[in-house]
């Protein structure tokens, strides 16, 4: 029987984040040899991820994060079952680390099949769900580019967006980064009106005009009220309309030609958990 030290034991759960009694076990059953060992605690994974599919996976760590350059973001969640997992430092660590990865790439699926320290980013998660106990896996994957992409996640990582900018001027760093505090805090559907898709918009008007009925106004005049309510409901839900929150006298929109003249928000991204 091979002789299984503390140190050896301490290395493999350097290595897979697993606990020290199961990094013993593995240790034991491979006989020493770490490589069946780190393969012995995979199959665990697999074995819980199997027994845990179905279960629901509401819980976890979104985080956005921005290239060098400030063109490209990502923003994503890796979520898991509780809160307390959610919130472990190893769990935000094995978030952030996958997070800074995703931004080589263009979707979910080549992120699950990038390489983390020799094996899949999905081949992670498995062996991370053996070591937690917990159904772990991406959720969201959002891309955004732009003349220039500011990020803002919210305290306790459960809120994260992205925002971009028409150009990099003077003042983009904090212009973007409060344009995504107010995506963050007021959720707006759409930048703008246009983006608004048109069974939404249908549905508004329908509903302005149900109420506009039970308040006894003629059916004549239904249209253009409600073409007037749903004006208000650009305002209320899309970004640049939207009152800035932390000058309500100014909408999105006015607030960032106040920092240059010529510039626009360009796009936006919003991840929030349940």
């Amino acid at each position: 029987m091979a002789n299984i030290t503390a140190a050896d034991v301490n290395k493999l759960r350097t290595i897979t984040g697993a606990g020290m009694m199961d990094c013993k076990k593995a240790l034991v059953e491979a006989e020493g040899d770490f490589d069946k060992a780190i393969e012995n605690l995979r199959k665990k994974g697999q074995k819980v991820a199997a027994n845990r599919a179905d279960r629901e996976s509401s819980e976890g760590a979104v985080l956005a994060v921005v290239n060098a350059d400030k063109t490209e973001g990502v923003v994503i969640s890796v979520n898991c079952e509780t809160d307390f997992v959610a919130k472990n430092e190893s769990y935000v660590k094995l978030a952030t680390d996958i997070a800074n990865l995703a931004l080589n790439y263009k979707t979910k699926e080549e992120l699950l099949a990038a390489d983390y320290n020799g094996i899949t980013v999905e081949e992670k998660l498995i062996e991370q769900t053996g070591v937690i106990g917990e159904k772990i896996e991406i959720g969201a994957f959002e891309r955004l580019e732009g003349a220039f992409v500011g990020s803002y996640i919210h305290a306790g990582n459960r809120i994260a967006t992205l925002v971009a900018l028409s150009a990099n001027v003077d003042g983009a760093e904090e212009a973007s980064r409060n344009v995504a505090m107010q995506a963050a805090a007021m959720a707006p559907i759409a930048l703008n009106e246009d983006g608004v898709d048109a069974a939404t918009v249908e549905k508004e008007i329908e509903i302005a005009k149900d109420l506009l009925r039970q308040e006894g106004k003629p059916e004549a005049m239904l249209d253009n009220i409600a073409k007037g309510k749903l004006g208000r409901f650009f305002k209320d839900n899309t970004l640049v309309n939207q009152d800035y929150i932390k000058d309500s006298k100014l909408s999105v929109s006015e607030y960032i030609k106040s920092v240059d003249s010529s510039l626009t928000v360009t796009g936006f991204k919003r991840v929030a958990l349940a």
